[in-house]
């Protein structure tokens, strides 16, 4: 780390330890301490040296997290990217974000299994989808690299979806919510011991809601960003010995919504270029018809997104003996997605008829991504030395390959009736005597293996001080088989097929374009750790690990790089942990990092030629610096009332970017989404949340009543590059969240809550294309606007 380089993490970071380590005494751990899984051991969270936030079940409920969004609300290092919808968010934490089709860089997991990928690592794929966050145990989100003793390497952390396993007790719940936007949610668990050694779990999550963005064209929906699904989930415990247990969930999700598509915000009323003097005057009229912050014009009138999957995941554990436990974790499951958009949310005529910039449609009986993906996990888990050394080691492999070639049609300046029956013209080119429009079809095929081998392990040295070491190889290939192909329409409603990597070659067969592209990448990464409990409820601690995320492959690129290579980052950390009781009870975390980021994986616009479509490319820039801190505590004063505090500090920065070679006749400048010198995108340098909780002092026989507030400021950040758009900084935001929460209503097995998100409704954007330069627009995502309501749950 170079000296000097952080000196105001250093120095925060040196003078909460110095508070921590001069306190004179803490207090026993209480009985309500917060377990977590985050080494795949169940450990006191105060006890675990990695810097974690813990969201509780009751936390869940209370707090309203209903998607993958909310998740972010109360975890200040962890953004959301909803640039695709609700049900296609990815995360990053500490600044490392997940561009389209790449692996995750933040993985989640759900039961100690990743999420399924989707084809080409879309955005849809790998999070947590539609329904996933219903009957949870906890949500724990871990910062920093992790693959030691995780099924996939990632650069930026990981998010476990812990679910609450089945019990002896037979119980349950039925819970209805509503709210404004016809919210509607109905949940429903019943748990059944079905015998000594057999239990079983049962749930059901459904919603809907009315979108928020109001759409004004008369052209398909009536609205968008709105919420329609199902999520059914099917646990069984089997008890085959008293030291042999069976794990089995199966679960199903489907979502089936109009989409989500951006809304025009500025245009360039005196553009220059051939394309955006065709499409900004266009561009202003319509932002003239749409004045409303939450108004949007669609122009697609087979709008829709369909996202369906289902995942079965088997763990079963050994326990040899006393030190010694074995255990196996498969899963298999199924991931599938159609979708029909307009990329940029535009709704323009030329000559009197519809006129599309960029649209997406998935082709006839086909999806934008299907893929199945199968995992296989052997974990070794061990004490030794008279317990004084605790290791694990394992082996993970995952194979996902695609349910069939998969096939999408992308209308480029073009005006179409029927695009599945390729009733377009091409009004731009007839203008100008030569083909301008066309249908990208885009055919293509994933398959991804990857191999892992690792191990961990802490050896206790003495009673205070821990050393803690971990290995791991990885060993990655993706292959992708891509048919593009252009579509010209010359007469209007005559296709003419050639290939878009050479349109000298006729293309009425597909196959005809066919090029198969692999990436293979094998690293070793590692983890050194060192913690010092100077008193029981302190914990200090120091670490180096080098982080991986594997490359991969875009097999419908033309005229960009069609490949990227691994990234790696070493990640060095300093923390401290510290809890307390008594008259004053609480915790209080901290956590200080420097990450030397090098081939980075990072998404570069290319700016077309006439007559061709905008395309993205994943490229490794070359050498970024991250670092930061993170304070997370809890502080109860008084009985009743508590208050949650997070801040992240975080200072990121672009060192060095190193642009592939394209096809000058597609593309006339390659523009990454971050600027050498400047932040990395959605990387906020300030973010706090504030929650305060307060318990009425009431007898027990009325219930427990509890009101809680939480504040949220986030600094402005960049979500695309000055080079490619004037407005590409989101604004800074303030946001209110409120809940009132009646469990037990006069001591009955009934509990009540409302709750409200964004209460001062602030209209806040939540994302932004980057097309203004290569458009002559540019268009945005509003963030959610207040949202309301109330439900109901009946125990049993």
């Amino acid at each position: 780390m170079p000296k000097g380089s952080i000196l105001k993490v250093e120095l925060l970071a040196s003078a909460a330890l110095a508070t921590i380590v001069s306190t004179p005494a803490f207090a026993q751990a209480t009985n309500d301490d917060i377990v977590v899984t985050a080494r795949r051991v169940e450990e006191r969270l105060q006890d675990v040296p990695i810097s974690i936030t813990v969201l509780s079940s009751q936390q869940i409920a209370n707090r309203n997290i209903v998607n993958a969004g909310d998740i972010g609300t109360y975890v200040p290092s962890l953004t959301s990217n909803s640039r695709f919808g609700p049900e296609n968010t990815s995360f990053a934490i500490r600044g490392f974000t997940q561009e389209a089709q790449t692996a995750p860089s933040v993985a989640v997991y759900f039961a100690d299994v990743s999420a399924l990928r989707s084809q080409g690592g879309t955005q849809s794929g790998n999070g947590a989808g539609p329904g996933s966050l219903f009957d949870l145990q906890n949500i724990q989100v871990l910062k920093g690299p992790q693959g030691t003793l995780f099924g996939r390497n990632t650069t930026g952390g990981a998010i476990l979806l812990v679910p609450q396993k089945p019990t002896s007790e037979l119980e349950g719940y039925v819970e209805g919510s509503v709210g404004n936007y016809a919210l509607r949610r109905l949940q429903a668990v019943i748990n059944v011991p079905l015998a000594d050694t057999a239990r079983l779990r049962l749930g059901m999550d459904r919603q809907t809601r009315d979108g928020f963005l109001e759409n004004t064209s008369g052209i398909g929906p009536k609205d968008f960003n709105n919420v329609d699904y199902i999520a059914l989930r099917a646990s069984l415990v089997l008890d085959l010995t008293p030291d042999l247990e069976n794990y089995t969930i199966a679960s199903y999700s489907k979502s089936d919504t109009n989409g989500y598509i951006p809304k025009i915000a500025t245009c360039n009323t005196a553009p220059t270029g051939f394309s955006t003097g065709i499409l900004a005057p266009r561009a202003c009229a319509q932002l003239d018809r749409t004045p409303g912050f939450y108004q949007i014009e669609n122009g697609n009138p087979l709008a829709m997104q369909k996202i369906e999957q289902w995942q079965a995941i088997n763990t079963t554990t050994w326990l040899a003996s006393d030190t010694f436990t074995v255990k196996n974790i498969a899963s298999y499951g199924e991931f599938r997605t159609r979708n029909n958009t307009n990329l940029f949310g535009d709704n323009f005529t030329f000559a009197g008829a519809p006129f599309t910039y960029v649209g997406v449609y998935a082709d006839k009986d086909s999806y934008n991504a299907a893929q199945y993906t199968f995992s296989e996990e052997v974990q070794l888990q061990g004490r030794s030395a008279n317990d004084a050394l605790i290791w694990q080691a394992g082996f993970f492999y995952e194979n996902s390959d695609t349910l069939g070639i998969q096939s999408t049609l992308s209308p480029i300046l073009l005006a179409c009736t029927d695009i599945y029956a390729f009733q377009c013209s091409d009004p731009v080119g007839a203008l100008i005597g030569r083909a301008t429009g066309n249908i990208q079809n885009s055919q293509s095929a994933y398959k991804f293996e990857s191999l892992g081998l690792y191990a961990q392990a802490t050896y206790k040295l003495t009673d205070q001080f821990s050393v803690t070491g971990g290995i791991r190889y990885s060993k990655d290939r993706v292959e992708g088989l891509g048919q593009v192909r252009r579509i010209l329409f010359p007469t209007p409603n005559v296709p003419v097929f050639v290939c878009a990597n050479n349109p000298t070659i006729s293309a009425v067969d597909a196959s005809a374009c066919a090029v198969t592209t692999v990436q293979k990448s094998s690293k070793p990464t590692w983890l050194i750790d060192i913690d010092y409990k100077p008193v029981d409820d302190v914990l200090l601690y120091a670490k180096y690990a080098r982080g991986y995320r594997q490359g991969g492959v875009n097999a419908s690129n033309v005229g960009l790089g069609s490949t990227w290579q691994p990234e790696k980052v070493d990640t060095y950390e300093l923390g401290a942990k510290a809890s307390f009781s008594g008259a004053v009870r609480g915790y209080f975390n901290i956590a200080a990092f420097y990450n030397d980021f090098s081939n980075q994986i990072l998404q570069a616009n290319g700016v077309p030629t006439p007559g061709n479509s905008p395309a993205t490319a994943l490229i490794n820039a070359g050498k970024s610096r991250i670092r930061g801190v993170e304070v997370e505590a809890s502080l109860t004063p008084v009985q009743g009332l508590t208050f949650d505090v997070g801040y992240a500090y975080l200072d990121t920065k672009l060192q060095s970017f190193n642009p592939p070679a394209f096809d000058p006749t597609r593309f006339t400048a390659l523009i990454p989404t971050a600027t050498v010198g400047g932040p990395l995108t959605l990387s906020p340098k300030n973010r706090v949340t504030v929650t305060g909780t307060y318990t009425l002092p009431i007898d027990s026989s009325i219930g427990k009543i509890s009101f809680g507030a939480t504040f949220t400021h986030t600094d402005s950040q960049i979500a695309a590059a000055p080079a490619a758009t004037p407005i590409g900084v989101l604004p800074a935001t303030d946001l209110l969240n409120l809940n009132l929460n009646w469990n037990s209503v006069a001591g009955g097995p009934l509990d009540f809550a409302l709750f409200a998100t964004n209460v001062t409704n602030e209209k806040y954007l939540a994302i932004v294309g980057g097309s203004y330069n290569s458009a002559g627009f540019e268009s945005v995502g509003p963030g959610q606007p207040r949202m309301y309501g109330g439900r109901v749950r009946v125990r049993f």
